[in-house]
């Protein structure tokens, strides 16, 4: 008896493969580097397909983009933003952490949905506000763990976005969920103070400049998605 393969059987099966390094590359540093990554596992595609939303819905569907996401990671994210892109989109891929800016680059030669758009993506392996202030954007996207930032920290980078973000343009980034309550149970004073703090920030920007709010429940943890607009 013949066995049948499925057409999309090796895709399949290389997607499968790929996830899986990011997994395990993801894991291994954020046991070593936390702070940075605010979590132990990457983000799931239907957080990645909720931050790419004003990548997707373009007041101008047939205008292409400069699109600029920081905290790219393992890819997770750049992927919804991928499948988002049209001819003539252009993406800055920002990450500090080397290995991740490294696992990125061949993700571009390598992977099916990001290899797609190879010619239009920049890794920099960089801090994002060290990207310089002569860029200019039309849609942010940002996979920073806020919550495990100072204020002031946190402050500076959304200064940063909205410096070299066009009038009009959006950002968009999320949080995870009552990572505040719970850290008001098992966190030490000094840490939840800071979270706080961050918080604070972080909603003082929301109130100024948010246009929608999305609640992803299909990610471990689960997350707030906020879209910001930089006024025209």
């Amino acid at each position: 008896m013949s066995e049948t393969q499925s057409p999309a059987g090796p895709f399949s099966a290389l997607r499968l493969d790929e996830r899986l390094r990011d997994t395990r590359l993801f894991f291994s540093q954020a046991l070593r580097t936390f702070h940075a990554t605010g979590s132990i596992v990457p983000s799931s595609r239907a957080l990645a397909d909720a931050l790419a939303e004003f990548v997707r819905e373009r007041p101008d569907p047939a205008q292409p983009l400069r699109i600029l996401e920081a905290g790219a990671g393992t890819g997770a994210i750049s992927r919804g933003i991928a499948a988002a892109m049209i001819p003539g989109d252009s993406v800055d891929l920002v990450e500090a952490n080397p290995e991740f800016a490294a696992h990125l680059e061949g993700l571009l030669t390598t992977d099916p949905e990001l290899s797609r758009i190879a010619d239009s993506a920049r890794v920099h392996a960089k801090l994002v506000n060290e990207m310089g202030p002569d860029r200019r954007y039309d849609a942010i996207v940002s996979g920073l763990p806020f919550a495990n930032f100072t204020a002031d920290e946190v402050r500076e980078i959304l200064d940063y976005y909205f410096e070299v973000l066009e009038p009009g343009g959006t950002l968009s980034f999320y949080g995870y969920l009552y990572t505040k309550e719970v850290k008001a149970v098992i966190a030490r004073r000094e840490d939840y103070l800071r979270q706080a703090r961050t918080s604070w920030v972080v909603q003082d920007w929301i109130d100024r400049y948010g246009i929608r709010t999305d609640t992803v429940f299909a990610n471990l943890p689960p997350a707030w998605v906020h879209h910001l607009r930089k006024p025209v």
